[in-house]
């Protein structure tokens, strides 16, 4: 494969994504009809703010990328439609606790649960989302996919964890974001592939495989938020321009720009914005003017163009088909995409 020059072609990722799920709508739709099942509820404001998040929307990429897997290692009936609902379960309980957590107001394109409904309410149905996606494991009739999918939400809540504990350490190393990305995203891609290549009987080797694919995706695909927090508008990235930076997150552009400081006071600024969250008018564009001043944009997705290599280059051992290059053009475009 020729990476070097994949990377610098011109395909959208909001391109690759709308193919991908063209490419799965019917398993897609039969994985929703699973999921606003196992939203229902005696009481009626659970599936209530459920609804307001998953059925609002979303790219679907993890439980497209888990249909995505099983397809491509053969698997049929509708053990991957329940494996993929619970991945998307996990997913829309980590965001709701998430949202409560980072005090977020916009996901989407829209306000949070949480300011619309209350933190505790958020909390509690991310709760029930949680135990909704282990009774979908339950279905699919295998340990193996009980095993992976429990790790994951286990490493994803340690992420989270450990992505607090960084929060306003300006000593944070660029190892250490790696390690909170890995868990608090990449952790649930790499589990989604995985599980669905094994819920379709593949080889240990495949299954590997396309865990590495998750895996690297998930990075480059986390990195680029991260960077485009700085650089995007809430139009395009799905939230608040700004907010980890409002929430004093080391994320990898701050790290870069920590580590290039050219003086006492530019030290003494994310000291203040970042290491003591005293913030005022003007400071996020000043940010902003000294992550773009020595191109850090670009150096953070240069790495991420590494990851997202990676990622394409776990797949070419497996059996070429539509699918399999699908998932490399996404894979390839997730570190050049804009939203």
């Amino acid at each position: 494969m020729a990476l070097a020059a994949e990377l610098t072609a011109p395909v959208r990722f909001t391109d690759v994504a709308a193919r991908l799920k063209e490419m799965q709508a019917d398993d897609l739709a039969a994985t929703n009809d699973v999921i606003i099942d196992h939203l229902s509820s005696d009481i009626e404001l659970i599936p209530e703010v459920a609804r307001h998040l998953i059925v609002a929307g979303g790219k679907r990429l993890r439980p497209l990328i888990c249909l995505a897997a099983a397809d491509i290692c053969g698997a049929s009936g509708p053990r991957p439609l329940f494996l993929a609902g619970a991945v998307e379960l996990i997913h829309a309980a980590t965001l709701l606790h998430d949202d409560v957590v980072d005090d977020s107001a916009l996901r989407r394109g829209l306000k949070t649960a949480n300011i619309v409904f209350g933190n505790k309410e958020s909390v509690l149905v991310g709760d029930f989302l949680f135990a909704r996606a282990f009774a979908l494991m339950v279905k699919t009739g295998s340990l193996d996919v009980l095993d992976i999918l429990s790790r994951a939400s286990c490493t994803i809540a340690e992420g989270e964890v450990l992505q607090l504990t960084t929060e306003a350490d300006l000593d944070t190393s660029r190892s250490t974001y790696i390690n909170v990305v890995t868990a608090k995203t990449a952790a649930l891609f790499e589990a989604a592939a995985r599980a669905g290549a094994m819920v379709a009987g593949a080889s240990d080797e495949d299954a590997d495989a396309l865990g590495r694919y998750g895996l690297n995706f998930g990075i480059a695909y986390q990195m680029v938020d991260d960077t485009l927090d700085y650089e995007g508008q809430a139009d395009n990235i799905g939230k608040s321009a700004g907010d980890d930076f409002r929430e004093g997150k080391m994320t990898l552009p701050v790290i870069h720009a920590i580590a290039r400081a050219r003086d006492d006071e530019e030290r003494a600024f994310w000291a203040r914005t970042i290491g003591e969250r005293e913030q005022t008018a003007g400071d996020f564009e000043r940010a902003q003017g000294l992550i773009a001043r020595d191109n850090l944009i670009e150096v953070c997705l240069g790495e991420a163009r590494d990851y997202a290599a990676r990622a394409a280059e776990a797949l070419e051992g497996l059996r070429d088909t539509p699918l399999k290059r699908t998932l490399e053009d996404l894979a390839l475009s997730s570190a050049a995409r804009q939203a």
